[in-house]
């Protein structure tokens, strides 16, 4: 565990920035994180991406993604949160790697710039282009070659380029690296990704924040009862 927590350090503003304007930002004292695999959720606009943004980047990671040596920069567009918030740290990872779902391109972009300097850069990644595969494909590569024992990692929204089954490759990987004293902070609406056994679910909200059970989340509810009765559903939808 190299996080062990997330507090609010606020400062007076201005003008206010619009992440105050998100109740469960807004309201964020102290999150301890029990677990080496803490998993975010929540609704839509309620501060998940915002709240993994500021952890990674206050951790000294590039907003838009990559390892600690990356700095590349397409737009400045990440928000000041992370000047506000406290992390409680323990350790030094081997590693570390904040991937952003939307950023993974431009990601993928710079590791083949730093390998053009360093032909031996990509022999992290698998030794192939992450161009050259499929957004599935080179997560996986990610995940497989890059990722190691030790190490601290930050993922935001990482199903979006997974199908179901790929996701389950995913846990399997994110296990065998928890094992062997990996920490991963995952912002997600995955309910496959969820359900990774031992992990601390907490759930964004108009209140807050709560820690709450892998069967209570919405996502887990939501589509159990799709699944369960989809031609229900559907008809319930449409009317």
């Amino acid at each position: 565990m190299f996080i062990k927590s997330i507090a609010s350090n606020f400062k007076p503003h201005e003008a206010t920035p619009y992440y105050m304007k998100i109740p469960a930002i807004k309201k964020l004292e102290r999150i301890d994180l029990t677990k080496p695999v803490t998993i975010i959720v929540g609704e839509n606009g309620t501060g998940k991406s915002t709240l993994i943004e500021a952890i990674a980047v206050n951790y000294g990671l590039n907003p838009e993604g990559g390892g600690k040596n990356f700095n590349f920069a397409t737009k400045h567009s990440h928000a000041g949160l992370y000047e506000e918030i406290r992390l409680g740290k323990m350790g030094v990872p081997s590693d570390t790697f904040f991937l952003r779902a939307e950023g993974f391109y431009n990601v993928a972009t710079e590791i083949e710039r730093l390998n053009a300097i360093d032909g031996r850069l990509l022999n992290s990644y698998g030794g192939k282009s992450l161009h050259d595969q499929s957004h599935g494909e080179s997560f996986l590569a990610l995940l497989k070659y890059r990722f190691r024992a030790k190490g601290l990692y930050i993922l935001d929204e990482p199903e979006s380029a997974l199908s179901p089954m790929r996701q389950m490759s995913m846990i399997v990987r994110i296990n065998d690296l928890v094992k062997r004293g990996a920490q991963f902070i995952i912002a997600t609406h995955s309910p496959i990704i969820m359900a990774y056994p031992g992990a601390d679910i907490i759930q964004l909200n108009e209140d807050g924040y709560d820690r709450i059970d892998y069967r209570e989340t919405e996502h887990y509810i939501v589509t159990k009862a799709f699944i369960d009765k989809p031609e229900k559903m559907i008809k319930t939808l449409l009317e």
